[in-house]
């Protein structure tokens, strides 16, 4: 549909997200937050998706909370508004947690939640025109939700100012701190996605949903039960039918047999 807050377009096993409220540059409300959130679960459960890409349409990639959608939050009391805010949560969360790559195409401005969901994905590129923001105390607010996702990306230290400023800066300063992984010419974007992309899924699909999940495992885990595991999962990818292939195509100095010709 024309009109939905979220376009899904599956091109072989990559699914692209295109958030698509242009007019309130892709501006949050409860309607995008629960379109993508479905669209996210939906791939989290799909077997044969090796990847997913996040973007927006028009000229921003988010511009965080919408206006209106705010106005509605002010009459909420604190049980309704907390039913909100588990929403957005839930939303990051499952972003964060999908199983397969996830990559940003940052577009255009991120402010509030919209750097919350770059900081959720796996790999972030940014257009060189990009903005960025943490907002929210000029609101009144705090960056609650996307908190913990921001100081992981980019380290307590960096949030210290960012939080408490509110200031805007740009794709370069992001790029430094950690946010975003490269920059490129607004014109060649996509094209930075794709190549990007084309390594990911040179990748084994098996291989690259353990890594992920490994990289979870060494955040939460301790170190004596962190070293069993990761041995144990080493061990199971060598024994592995896709391990196999991925070795003996290494020595054979072929393409894998997940690699498209």
């Amino acid at each position: 549909m024309s009109d939905a807050s979220v376009l899904p377009e599956r091109r072989e096993a990559v699914l692209r997200l295109t958030l698509n409220r242009p007019k309130v540059h892709n501006a949050f409300d409860e309607h995008l937050i629960a379109a993508l959130t479905a669209e996210l679960e939906k791939a989290a459960s799909d077997a044969s998706l090796r990847a997913v890409v996040l973007a927006g349409a028009g000229r921003s990639f988010s511009a965080g909370a919408d206006l209106d959608w705010m106005r509605r939050m002010a009459t909420y009391d604190e049980a309704q508004n907390l039913e909100d805010a588990r929403a957005l949560e839930r939303l990051l969360r499952t972003l964060d947690r999908l199983p397969v790559p996830t990559v940003a195409l940052v577009n255009g401005a991120a402010i509030g939640g919209g750097v919350g969901l770059v900081a959720c994905c796996d790999v972030a590129i940014g257009a060189e025109s990009a903005v960025f923001a943490l907002s929210e105390v000029r609101l009144g607010l705090v960056p609650a939700t996307i908190g913990p996702y921001v100081v992981r990306a980019i380290g307590e230290r960096a949030c210290r100012r960012l939080f408490l400023t509110a200031e805007r800066f740009g794709a370069e300063e992001a790029a430094r701190l950690g946010l975003l992984h490269e920059t490129a010419p607004a014109g060649e974007l996509e094209a930075r996605g794709e190549a990007v992309l084309a390594e990911m899924l040179r990748g084994g699909p098996e291989a690259l949903r353990e890594a992920k999940a490994l990289l979870r495992t060494i955040r939460e885990q301790d170190g004596a039960t962190l070293g069993e595991g990761t041995a144990r999962l080493i061990a199971r990818r060598r024994a592995s039918a896709e391990g196999r292939e991925g070795v003996g195509a290494f020595l054979e100095k072929r393409a894998a047999g997940w690699v498209r010709s």
